[in-house]
Protein backbone atom coordinates (compact mmCIF):
# COMPACT_ATOMS: atom_id res chain seq x y z
CA UNK A 1 0.00 0.00 0.00
CA UNK A 2 1.07 3.71 -0.89
CA UNK A 3 0.71 6.14 2.01
CA UNK A 4 -1.47 9.16 1.35
CA UNK A 5 0.56 12.07 2.04
CA UNK A 6 -1.92 13.51 4.49
CA UNK A 7 -0.91 10.92 6.96
CA UNK A 8 2.15 10.05 8.82
CA UNK A 9 4.02 7.44 6.61
CA UNK A 10 5.72 3.96 8.36
CA UNK A 11 8.32 2.00 6.50
CA UNK A 12 8.09 -1.29 8.34
CA UNK A 13 10.70 -4.01 7.24
CA UNK A 14 9.91 -7.40 8.08
CA UNK A 15 11.62 -10.56 6.34
CA UNK A 16 8.53 -12.87 8.17
CA UNK A 17 5.51 -12.19 5.36
CA UNK A 18 2.95 -13.24 8.51
CA UNK A 19 4.79 -11.02 10.95
CA UNK A 20 4.55 -8.38 8.17
CA UNK A 21 0.85 -8.55 7.41
CA UNK A 22 0.19 -8.10 10.93
CA UNK A 23 2.27 -5.17 11.66
CA UNK A 24 0.96 -3.38 8.25
CA UNK A 25 -2.64 -4.55 9.96
CA UNK A 26 -1.85 -2.94 13.16
CA UNK A 27 -0.58 0.45 11.44
CA UNK A 28 -3.38 1.28 8.99
CA UNK A 29 -5.90 0.23 11.72
CA UNK A 30 -4.64 2.81 13.64
CA UNK A 31 -4.11 5.47 10.74
CA UNK A 32 -0.93 5.25 9.67
CA UNK A 33 0.12 5.06 6.08
CA UNK A 34 2.72 1.82 5.24
CA UNK A 35 5.07 1.03 3.31
CA UNK A 36 6.46 -2.67 3.13
CA UNK A 37 9.97 -3.91 2.78
CA UNK A 38 11.06 -7.47 3.26
CA UNK A 39 14.86 -6.68 3.38
CA UNK A 40 16.89 -3.76 3.81
CA UNK A 41 18.07 -3.26 -0.09
CA UNK A 42 14.15 -3.23 -0.84
CA UNK A 43 13.83 -0.69 2.42
CA UNK A 44 16.80 1.19 1.12
CA UNK A 45 15.18 1.36 -2.38
CA UNK A 46 11.65 2.36 -1.52
CA UNK A 47 13.09 5.38 0.87
CA UNK A 48 15.23 6.55 -2.26
CA UNK A 49 11.93 6.94 -4.09
CA UNK A 50 8.99 8.17 -1.84
CA UNK A 51 10.16 11.11 0.09
CA UNK A 52 7.96 12.19 3.20
CA UNK A 53 8.26 8.29 4.78
CA UNK A 54 8.28 9.23 8.69
CA UNK A 55 9.69 6.40 10.62
CA UNK A 56 11.87 3.23 9.90
CA UNK A 57 9.99 0.05 11.74
CA UNK A 58 12.28 -2.56 11.02
CA UNK A 59 13.82 -6.16 12.47
CA UNK A 60 17.24 -6.61 13.60
CA UNK A 61 17.67 -9.98 12.07
CA UNK A 62 17.20 -10.09 8.29
CA UNK A 63 18.62 -11.71 5.41
CA UNK A 64 20.64 -10.00 2.79
CA UNK A 65 23.22 -7.22 2.88
CA UNK A 66 22.57 -5.53 6.07
CA UNK A 67 20.87 -6.21 9.41
CA UNK A 68 18.36 -4.23 10.73
CA UNK A 69 20.95 -2.37 12.89
CA UNK A 70 22.97 -1.61 9.76
CA UNK A 71 20.25 -0.44 8.14
CA UNK A 72 19.02 1.89 11.09
CA UNK A 73 22.52 3.67 11.49
CA UNK A 74 22.58 3.91 7.33
CA UNK A 75 18.69 5.67 7.02
CA UNK A 76 20.41 7.82 10.47
CA UNK A 77 23.21 9.10 7.96
CA UNK A 78 20.99 9.83 5.35
CA UNK A 79 17.82 10.81 6.51
CA UNK A 80 19.02 12.59 10.44
CA UNK A 81 15.05 13.54 10.36
CA UNK A 82 13.64 10.13 10.27
CA UNK A 83 12.84 8.23 13.39
CA UNK A 84 13.83 4.81 13.88
CA UNK A 85 11.87 1.70 15.77
CA UNK A 86 13.98 -1.55 15.50
CA UNK A 87 12.39 -4.65 17.20
CA UNK A 88 13.57 -8.37 17.19
CA UNK A 89 12.23 -11.42 19.14
CA UNK A 90 15.87 -12.50 20.18
CA UNK A 91 17.93 -9.20 20.60
CA UNK A 92 17.09 -6.94 23.41
CA UNK A 93 18.71 -3.59 22.32
CA UNK A 94 19.49 -0.60 24.40
CA UNK A 95 18.67 3.01 23.16
CA UNK A 96 23.01 3.57 23.33
CA UNK A 97 22.94 0.57 20.79
CA UNK A 98 20.85 2.85 18.74
CA UNK A 99 21.15 5.80 16.88
CA UNK A 100 20.45 8.36 18.09
CA UNK A 101 16.73 9.09 18.88
CA UNK A 102 16.18 5.32 17.99
CA UNK A 103 14.25 3.27 20.06
CA UNK A 104 13.37 -0.75 20.42
CA UNK A 105 10.41 -2.71 20.97
CA UNK A 106 10.24 -6.75 21.61
CA UNK A 107 8.38 -8.85 19.89
CA UNK A 108 5.86 -10.35 19.93
CA UNK A 109 3.95 -7.35 19.24
CA UNK A 110 0.82 -6.13 21.08
CA UNK A 111 -1.36 -3.76 18.83
CA UNK A 112 -1.54 -1.45 21.73
CA UNK A 113 2.11 -1.81 22.55
CA UNK A 114 3.41 -1.57 19.34
CA UNK A 115 1.33 1.56 18.60
CA UNK A 116 2.09 3.48 21.53
CA UNK A 117 6.05 2.70 20.83
CA UNK A 118 4.96 4.16 17.38
CA UNK A 119 3.83 7.07 18.60
CA UNK A 120 6.17 7.74 21.30
CA UNK A 121 8.93 7.19 18.99
CA UNK A 122 7.68 9.58 16.47
CA UNK A 123 6.82 12.35 19.03
CA UNK A 124 10.67 11.94 20.54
Amino acid sequence: MIASEARISVLLVEDEALVRMLGVDMLEDAGFGVFEAIGADEAMVILAEHEGIDLLFSDVDMPGSMDGLELARLVHQRWPDMRILLTSGHHRLTEAALPDGGRFLRKPWTQAGMIEKVQSTLAH
